[in-house]
């Protein structure tokens, strides 16, 4: 399906429970910046959301549908996530939503939680730092991951021991999980993320 924002249209691939039941959660995905949504972490992650009842929607955003590499401003970036969002919590209404994504989609999914009114953020790969940056403080993007737990909103947060960008600081997240040899990409270690999301939201989401 398609989602027209001011930006130009969003792709979304949508997958609902397979027991034909309504779904209990509704889970959002994008990508990386360069990205799209065939990522093995994003997959992952769309595996324990429908084993644990929920629709899942991975998002290819308007800059990646119209051939662009990089998002550009995040401000506008921002406002066309929050116009995907709107639109998808009109087809799932009542339900838990949560969104996510890896590296530059999980910088957008903690920077948004607020606005867009989630009840949990999953972010893969979360760059810590920009390229070339890791071990300068000044230049950590950690007030943007916490700005979910600063609202009340927990946070999965899954990187790899190995990622360039940095590690998040266990404080700055509900749950913080390291996964020893992986890079960036986290591309070895699909079971362990099936797990890692499986448990979070049944312990997070799905509490009730």
């Amino acid at each position: 399906m398609e989602i027209t924002t001011a930006g130009g249209p969003a792709r979304v691939e949508l997958d609902e429970p397979a027991d034909g039941k309504a779904a209990r959660f509704l889970l959002v995905l994008t990508h990386g910046a360069g990205g799209g949504t065939e990522s093995s972490d994003l997959l992952a992650a769309r595996e324990a959301g429908l084993s644990q009842g929920g629709a899942v929607a991975r998002v290819l955003q308007p800059y990646r549908v119209r051939g662009a590499s990089a998002p550009g401003s995040a401000v506008r970036q921002d406002a066309g996530w929050l116009e995907i969002i709107g639109e998808l919590r009109e087809r799932y209404q009542g339900v838990p939503l949560v969104q996510g994504g890896r590296s530059n989609g999980a910088r957008v999914a903690c920077r948004t939680a607020q606005q867009a009114g989630v009840d949990g953020v999953i972010a893969l790969a979360f760059p810590l730092h920009p390229p070339g940056k890791a071990g300068q403080p000044d230049k950590s993007r950690a007030p943007e991951l916490r700005a979910a737990g600063n609202a009340g909103i927990p946070a999965l947060v899954i990187n790899g021991d190995r990622d360039p960008f940095g590690v998040p600081d266990a404080r700055d997240a509900d749950r913080l999980v390291v996964l020893a040899g992986e890079t960036h990409a986290l591309g070895r270690s699909r079971d362990a993320i099936v797990t890692a999301v499986t448990s979070w939201l049944g312990d997070r989401v799905l509490r009730s």
